[in-house]
């Protein structure tokens, strides 16, 4: 996903102003939206009236998104909702086009459009997603430059727009095999917003990409915070990897106590594990690898924490039976 451009298509026709990013970045629509005006860096429209009780869904492609896990959650409930492309940051100050280069389209031998690596947000109306509150999806590309400034622009924006909590998604190559569940860590600002969440409370210090200055300085604005990183293993570290996404969307359906559409997602899940299978079977240095790894993963998943996991499964179940699911993975 070159450029950050995700489901939203957002893009500068080649026949306009393509000298410069300045300005051309935001949506085009022209219609001043209710009560929302942004700044010079972020700019709003197609915002009709007041959104109900609006939480932000954030991911960052880059150092936050190993295998596009984290990003692939955004795509997806973007496609889902049909979200509507509601702003965009002015990337000039923020991104190094020579490291996050903007990405043209040709058809036919004619320059049809260009598309600037910036950060975008997109809105699910409550109406079209069958939830109690709208969600602002948050689709970018980790800044090059200038994160403090970037980040006082983004939750400038989000407060603006009223959001009332804010969850952060991430993705991170690890010793984790593919054959078990993905394992999901958990932070937050406030521990009511980790209830619930299939996974105990991490503990880190050491080096941060945007997730982490986005969520330290979001809880510092007073808008609750919480955030989520997927493991990913890091020898099938290409992208997709629907295992991870559906990982992360679960739970960020136990943040928000709700179903989110799954789609293919458990389908494409269980065929991706089919074909590591495969391919590490044809390698005996692999799946001996794997074995390894299984092994010291089954001896830390202490059999009380086992039976934690099946006991928060069933109430998952108990809160959704009644909802249309796709099924279990």
């Amino acid at each position: 996903m070159a450029g950050g451009q995700g489901w939203q298509r957002e893009t500068v026709p080649a026949t306009g102003h393509t000298s410069s990013p300045r300005g051309d970045v935001g949506c085009s629509h022209g219609r001043q939206p209710f009560g929302y005006s942004g700044g010079e860096v972020i700019k709003f429209s197609d915002v009709d009236g007041p959104l109900v009780n609006p939480v932000a869904i954030a991911a960052f492609e880059g150092w936050n998104d190993a295998a596009e896990a984290a990003s692939g959650v955004v795509n997806h409930l973007g496609i889902a909702w049909e979200s509507t492309p509601i702003a965009a940051i002015d990337p000039d100050d923020f991104y190094d086009f020579q490291v996050n280069r903007p990405v043209i389209e040709v058809v036919a031998g004619k320059t049809e459009r260009l598309v600037w690596p910036t950060t975008r947000l997109s809105l699910a109306r409550a109406a079209d997603t069958g939830l109690s509150r709208d969600i602002v999806l948050v689709h970018g590309v980790e800044p090059n430059m200038r994160w403090r400034g970037f980040t006082d622009e983004l939750i400038g924006g989000l407060s603006e727009l009223g959001v009332e909590t804010m969850i952060l998604i991430g993705a991170l190559l690890a010793d984790s095999p593919h054959t078990r569940p993905v394992p999901v860590q958990v932070s937050g600002s406030e521990s009511k917003l980790m209830h619930g969440v299939g996974s105990e409370p991490t503990d880190y210090k050491g080096s941060s990409g945007i997730v982490g200055v986005l969520q330290y300085m979001a809880a510092a604005a007073d808008i609750p915070t919480v955030s989520l990183w997927a493991s990913v293993p890091h020898y099938v570290a290409q992208s997709p990897s629907p295992k991870v996404t559906l990982a992360l969307l679960r739970a960020v359906e136990d943040v928000l106590d709700v179903s989110l559409p799954q789609a293919e997602l458990p389908e494409e899940a269980r065929a991706w594990e089919r074909g590591v299978d495969e391919l590490a079977q044809q390698d005996s240095d692999v799946a001996e690898y794997v074995r390894t790894l299984e092994e010291a993963k089954d001896a830390t998943d202490l059999p009380e924490a086992s039976g934690d996991a099946i006991a928060r499964e069933f109430e998952r179940y108990l809160r959704r039976r009644g909802d249309n699911g796709d099924g279990e993975f």
